[in-house]
């Protein structure tokens, strides 16, 4: 009796969810005897509406269940509520006739039926069913034993703790007979537990029934197992129907006491072991059952399975507490489990054990990150010049407490405070014009550097008046200490009192971070971080907040999310993926990550990985130049290179004012200027060409993503406050600097033309010895490219041909600056006559230089 039914899916109404900002993106997915089909998706609604007609094959006794998904971008669907229907009961409430029958059902949710979530309206239509026929079939239906017809996902949504048949699970199909051994009554198959008849074979006699051995604790009735063996009985079997009629309904009995017409068979169970001669673990046994079909049985937990038991891993062992229960000792690593090992079980903790030591391990160095020397966390304020905001006043002193935080104490009141008492009536000061600085001397006495020009003045650029009248000139000092003291000094001046809590859960750190992120208001994000991750007891006092920082970074500019790609195949800084477009909610993410990079500087916290350096220069707002383009693209950089340099006319290139781009396989035309595809490229406008190029590879094709990013860091932090920083110290910021090992930097470094006692490279290494890391570190950025190591340090250095250890060479006339390859990791060192020669051309060109190419 099966009929064509139309559901119409109407509309439906969700209990709204204070933490999810955008709402759900809900779709209905119907099931029923196999079929499933599902509805498009409303994005962002807790009041969806599809009027979607979906139309299913059913029978008057079928179950439609109704799943109303959310569908999530770059994690599983989530379950938000599910609803069943029964066809039957429809038919009988309509005189067998659904005819644009509307519904409304209560969604309630997947783990708790109680619970309402909402509710879900359809409307059904196109069936009709004779009474007396549908009378018929019922009385059919109902004859069969725990309904077996119905195979609507009952059966299937059933699930065990244990393939075994055992007494606790006595409706597992996989069971004999579907009742633990020993029991009288009659079989009872559990639903959906049917299967085909096996034919039978009069002519084999069949097997004595197995025995009960001596040694059993329970206690036997006859030869059939007790209940508490849990073991299959061979006496008793389910019956089928034979050629669409039930079988006879008598009591079970022996196979030589029922009539030829009733087929009597027994299930197949899901799995046969073979035949094993190995010993058995300590308290097994193995038995044959009357079809001759091999099964074991536990008389320690007094159970029964079809598949051999596994002997126990090496180093563990059962035992009994004095309840009776059993657990498993490894005497390995000195614990216990409820839990029956097995050897993948072990295997897969193994596993999961060594990629949390690398997770620990990568935690590890990324906790030993800083800005400057320890010596200067240490003691901040030990040199009152790098204190921007110079002596405390009269009769005040800083402490710090027992978790760190400091505080103020004020002796003529007797009083303390958090907040600092040079800061106060500070804070709706303007800030200073792009490249400029404040500063405080040695007194006190504030005056203003000027990095554009590279002077010092006592005048202040915002109002044009001296606070300090013919005061001495200050030689300008190119200081990232200062720098990062100035910066923090105005990230003070811009928190917001009190915190904020964002609960987060491991297993959807990226999710659940973009939800709460984007709920708060920007504002909100520079109060104090108070991390929690539920289940996990522990207070934040910037140690989870660190590594919340550190996990969330590594999701979040993942390169398989599509948001971020590396910058070349050899080059792992990452850069903004032009076929990020292909996740439809790709800018809401950009604008996430946007505010998550400025939360990371305003709270000096550091992320796992950092950006190319003309992403860098893009957050400062500088200019990005053909020279940048090297560090990401050198193949076409070189070529570009090569068009500057050659004529076009002469070789009889042909090229017009537009570029090729391949997003996802799709190859389309861009143009650099209005009408670029008819301007053709010549000698006189080459130069044009260059510079769009350049400037279409390095921004251009991302702009869309590029504006979302910078309107969730401008939320947070301003640019602004960024704008005395260059691309190198703005990666120090981010993603902190570690302690270089010098020996170790001595030990993995090659060299060319140059043999290691040649007195260049004795002075070379002269002079990094007396440098201070933060000195080493622009070292290694001069010519590497970066301030970050790999995991395995020097040794594990990367060029554009994979693995390429740090080298000197030996290039130039002693008049040259020295150069760097931060592709091949390669120094161009020249054969200078003397240390000090050396030490002040290393010194210009690490200090000094910026960008690519300059000599």
């Amino acid at each position: 009796m099966k009929a064509q039914l139309q559901i119409i899916v109407l509309s439906a109404k969700l209990k709204e969810n204070k933490k999810n900002w955008f709402g759900p993106s809900p779709y209905v997915e119907v099931a029923v005897d196999g079929q499933s089909k599902k509805t498009e998706k409303c994005t962002n609604t807790h009041s969806p509406k599809w009027k979607q007609p979906l139309t299913v094959i059913v029978t008057p006794f079928s179950k439609l269940i109704f799943r109303v998904w959310s569908h999530q971008t770059l994690k599983a669907d989530i379950l938000l509520g599910m609803a069943t229907l029964e066809v039957s009961e429809t038919l009988k409430s309509n005189d067998m006739k659904i005819c644009e029958v509307v519904r409304t059902l209560p969604l309630s949710a997947e783990r708790d039926s109680t619970d309402v979530v909402g509710d879900l309206s359809v409307c059904l239509d196109g069936m009709q069913v004779d009474p007396e026929t549908f009378a018929s079939e019922e009385q059919k239906h109902n004859a069969l034993p725990n309904g077996e017809s119905r195979l609507n996902g009952d059966a299937a949504g059933r699930s065990s703790r244990d393939s075994s048949p055992s007494s606790d699970i006595a409706d597992d199909p996989s069971l004999p007979n579907g009742h633990a051994v020993g029991s009288t009554g009659s079989p009872s198959p559990s639903s959906g537990a049917l299967r085909p008849p096996r034919p039978p074979r009069p002519q084999r006699p069949p097997p004595p029934s197995p025995q009960r051995p001596p040694s059993s604790t329970a206690s036997s009735t006859g030869s059939t197992p007790t209940h508490g063996s849990g073991g299959p009985s061979p006496e008793t079997s389910p019956r089928v129907c034979v050629n669409g009629e039930p079988a006879s309904q008598g009591s079970n009995s022996g196979p030589g006491s029922g009539s030829g017409q009733v087929l009597r068979v027994s299930p197949t169970p899901p799995r046969v072991s073979p035949i094993n001669n190995g010993p058995l673990p300590p308290g097994w046994e193995q038995r044959v059952d009357q079809n001759g079909r091999i099964y074991f049985v536990d008389h320690i937990e007094k159970r029964t399975t079809w598949e051999r038991p596994e002997p126990l891993p090496p180093g563990w062992e059962r035992r009994l507490d004095p309840m009776g229960r059993v657990y498993y000792v490894d005497h390995i690593s000195r614990s216990t489990t409820w839990q029956r090992p097995t050897a993948e079980s072990v295997r897969n903790y193994e596993e999961w054990q060594n990629q949390r030591s690398q997770l620990q391990g990568a935690m590890h160095q990324f906790n030993q990150r800083f800005i400057y020397g320890l010596q200067d966390q240490l003691a901040p304020t030990a040199n009152k010049e790098f204190d921007p905001l110079g002596p405390l006043p009269q009769g005040w002193e800083k402490r710090t407490d027992s978790n760190g935080r400091m505080y103020f104490v004020h002796h003529p009141t007797r009083s303390t405070q958090w907040e600092d008492p040079r800061t106060q009536g500070l804070l709706n000061e303007k800030p200073l014009p792009e490249g400029w600085e404040m500063r405080f001397t040695v007194d006190g006495i504030p005056y203003f550097v000027d990095h554009n020009r590279r002077r010092t003045t006592y005048i202040d650029p915002r109002t044009g008046k001296s606070s300090l009248e013919n005061g001495p000139q200050i030689t300008y000092v190119r200081d990232f200490k200062a720098k990062v003291h100035y910066f923090r000094f105005w990230c003070q001046q811009l928190s917001m009192p009190q915190h904020i809590k964002i609960h987060v859960n491991r297993k959807t750190l990226f999710e659940d971070s973009f939800q709460q992120i984007m709920s708060f208001h920007p504002q909100d994000l520079r109060r104090r971080l108070w991390i929690i991750f539920p289940g996990e007891e522990g207070l934040d006092y910037g140690g989870v907040a660190r590594e919340w920082f550190f996990l969330l970074s590594h999701e979040v500019l993942n390169p398989m999310y599509c948001l971020f790609e590396y910058a070349g195949k050899d080059n792992y800084c990452l850069q903004i993926n032009p076929a990020s477009s292909i996740n439809p909610d790709h800018l809401k993410y950009f604008k996430f990550i946007g505010r998550f990079i400025a939360m990371a500087l305003f709270h000096g916290k550091f992320i796992d990985t950092g950006f190319s350096l003309p992403f860098y220069k893009r957050i400062l707002n500088k200019p990005l130049a053909l020279k940048d383009l090297e560090s990401i693209d050198p193949e076409y950089y070189n070529s570009l290179i090569w068009i500057k340099e050659n004529n076009l006319e002469e070789c009889g290139l042909e090229m017009y004012f537009s570029v090729d781009k391949e997003i996802l396989g799709e190859v389309t035309t861009h143009e650099l200027k209005p009408d670029g595809g008819n301007i053709l490229v010549t000698e006189e406008n080459k130069e044009e060409y260059i510079r769009l190029v350049a400037e279409w590879r390095l921004s251009r094709r991302v702009e869309e993503q590029t504006q979302a990013f910078f309107e969730g860091f401008n939320e947070v932090l301003p640019q602004q406050y960024l704008q005395y920083f260059d691309a190198k110290e703005l990666e120090v910021m981010l993603c902190g600097m570690q302690e270089i090992d010098l020996a170790d930097w001595q030990r993995n470094t090659i060299y060319r033309h140059y043999a290691r006692s040649s007195k260049q490279i004795i002075w070379f290494w002269q002079f990094v010895k007396e440098m201070d890391n933060e000195k080493r570190m622009r070292l290694l950025q001069f010519v590497t490219g970066t301030c970050r190591l790999p995991v395995g340090g020097f040794a594990d250095l990367m060029g554009s041909n994979g693995p390429q250890k740090f080298c000197i060479e030996k290039v130039g006339k002693e008049n040259w600056l020295p150069r760097s390859h931060t592709c091949f990791n390669r120094l161009d060192l020249p054969p200078y006559k003397s240390y000090e020669q050396l030490k002040e051309k290393l010194t210009l060109a690490i200090e000094e230089t910026e960008g690519f190419g300059q000599e």
